[in-house]
């Protein structure tokens, strides 16, 4: 691919496998992550091991100036910018009567304002020909209780990224949505059991939960020379969900 990659909220999850996935393609790729060191450090010797350029930076997202100081941060590494994948974000599931105004105030920042301020960097600076590519989730079609906030908040993403595939298609920028289903990564096993988790399985055509792989797949496809075609859409990820 030989291109320069901004991947938010890439240590862990279906983060990390994207962030492997277009560093196997041959971008060079930047990641956010929170806090977690040691995990951003593993992708890193990963992405060597494999070949592969990537840099961790510690910034959490829904802090304000925050963004900015992601970018700031790639270009040390990059000498342009050619993929954008929103992947940072957080659910705080619970219910409308029992959401917090900080726990909304804390979704609404980095899954959807931080979204925001990562896409209109890309308009004002990626090179003609790039790639936006944003995660958003199954709730927004399958209005589940407790995902008010997590899913409203990724709806207004889903827009964000719509908008820009109309304003900047004459650049032959694409920006398309990703919405993985259940998902096995360490928050989908630590919370919930394992009778839940078959119960997820079962509610999907191919009768299993999705890997990281599988989402990352498809946002390298988006990314690659194959995706050129396909801009303002949104990819079901998930295996056949169904409610």
């Amino acid at each position: 691919m030989g291109s320069n990659a901004v991947v938010t909220g890439g240590s862990r999850g279906i983060g990390r496998a994207i962030v492997r996935r277009l560093a196997r393609d041959g971008a060079h790729v930047v990641f956010a992550y929170a806090s977690n060191a040691e995990a951003a450090a593993e992708v890193e010797r990963l992405v060597a091991e494999e070949g592969g350029k990537a840099h961790g930076v510690r910034v959490d997202l829904a802090e304000p100036g925050s963004v900015a100081r992601l970018f700031e941060a790639a270009e040390e590494h990059l000498d342009g910018l050619d993929i954008l994948v929103n992947n940072a974000g957080t659910a705080m599931p619970a219910s409308i009567a029992d959401t917090t105004e900080a726990d909304y105030d804390r979704v609404m920042a980095l899954n959807t304002k931080a979204v925001y301020l990562a896409i209109q960097h890309a308009a004002r600076h990626m090179r003609d020909g790039g790639r936006i590519i944003t995660i958003s989730t199954m709730n927004v079609r399958l209005p589940f209780p407790s995902t008010s906030a997590y899913g409203g908040s990724k709806a207004a993403a889903e827009l964000f990224t719509q908008v820009a595939a109309r304003e900047l298609g004459a650049r032959q920028i694409t920006a398309n949505v990703v919405r993985p289903g259940a998902t096995e990564t360490e928050l989908l096993l630590s919370s919930n059991k394992p009778e839940v988790l078959a119960m997820l399985g079962q509610m999907t055509s191919l009768g299993r939960v999705g890997q990281p792989e599988d989402v990352a797949d498809v946002v390298g496809f988006l990314a690659g020379p194959d995706g050129r075609w396909l801009t303002g859409e949104v990819l079901n990820a998930s295996g056949g969900l169904h409610g």
